[in-house]
């Protein structure tokens, strides 16, 4: 999916100011210049193509919003995202932890597809300048801070809702607050009454974890098998786009069988042995992108994978005294950093 896909037909935003007490409501949709609808499309651009995206389905029985989409009609884009952020600012008011907001209600398509985005932009603070005149008639300057700053495009929301309008299926992005002493996810287990999957990240941290867990039990001593590890995960992810987890295991550790056992223990508990990890955004796999090592003598190295994998640029050797030598070959320049 590219941004200029994305077609906004539609939108207005709600002000969700908790220390006003009530919810400050727009009668009108938004005048829409190309700036703003730059800013739209950016935010669910962004929301899109996140790793934090989460699938959720709505508990049809007991969910409000799944109860007035059922009569949703764009040319009424007004008294519907009236009535859910009135509904919204109800739970925050109940739950302080929850930031005021501004709560933009949009309608978008994207090939084809008709869909409704809920963009909940917690404020942000900032500086901005002012200018005026002072008691003597000359130009006085100021900073002062601005405490409902919107978040800009290139900046991520914490808390957005996609929803499929022809057969409801729901992406979010949400966080978690202090709910009756619990942190909970409220937006998709209160406002929205649905069950969310875990995310493509979160999936991804879990088998990282377990991974770790598992080599420092069985493999503390043994450097090729914790690198080998990692490079297995960052080839599974360049060459499928995705890691299966059952192929990362047997890869791993088959010739381990107490480690594998373990390690598929470990996943059983999130029901993702047989699962397949898709991450898309490039700031998730990063981390699996280089090597990155450091020797009991304070020395750091950092390896790209591709070098990592090429032996005929990288070696690593084990000497007769169980010391590690490292050899960096081929190499026409070096500079200092």
């Amino acid at each position: 999916m590219e941004k200029d896909e994305i077609l906004i037909t539609s939108a207005i935003v709600h002000i969700l100011e908790t220390s006003v007490g009530m919810p400050i409501l727009s009668e009108y949709t938004l005048d829409r210049d190309p700036d703003i609808n730059d800013l739209i499309r950016g935010h669910i651009f962004k929301i899109v193509t996140s790793d934090d995206l989460k699938k959720c389905k709505f508990d049809e029985g007991n969910s409000k919003i799944y109860q007035l989409l059922q009569n949703f009609d764009e040319t009424k884009i007004v008294e519907f995202s009236k009535e859910i952020s009135v509904y919204m600012y109800d739970i925050m008011l109940h739950n302080v932890e929850i930031p005021s907001a501004d709560f933009m209600v949009v309608i978008y398509r994207n090939a084809g597809i008709k869909y409704l985005a809920l963009l909940k932009m917690n404020y942000k603070e900032s500086f901005v300048h002012i200018t005026a005149n002072n008691e003597d008639g000359f130009n006085y300057n100021n900073i002062i801070k601005q405490k409902a700053t919107l978040p800009m495009a290139s900046q991520k929301l914490s808390e957005a809702v996609l929803i499929n309008l022809e057969n409801y299926e729901i992406q979010i992005i949400e966080k978690k607050y202090d709910i009756n002493g619990e942190k909970t996810n409220y937006l998709s287990e209160i406002f929205l009454q649905c069950q969310a999957h875990m995310s493509q990240r979160t999936k991804l941290g879990i088998v990282k974890k377990a991974v770790d867990q598992i080599n420092k039990k069985y493999f503390e001593d043994d450097i090729d098998i914790q690198m080998e590890s990692k490079s297995i995960i960052q080839s599974e992810i360049a060459k499928q786009g995705a890691i299966s987890v059952e192929e990362v295991a047997k890869k791993i550790y088959n010739e381990y069988p107490n480690a594998k056992e373990e390690f598929e223990e470990k996943l059983e508990k999130y029901n993702l042995t047989k699962e397949q990890v898709y991450p898309q955004n490039e700031a998730t796999v990063r981390k699996f992108q280089k090597q990155f090592l450091k020797t009991d003598t304070g020395i750091e190295i950092n390896i790209p994978m591709e070098q990592y994998n090429n032996t005929n640029n990288v070696e690593f050797i084990t000497n007769a005294d169980g010391t590690i030598s490292i050899i960096i070959k081929n190499v026409n320049h070096i500079m200092t950093k």
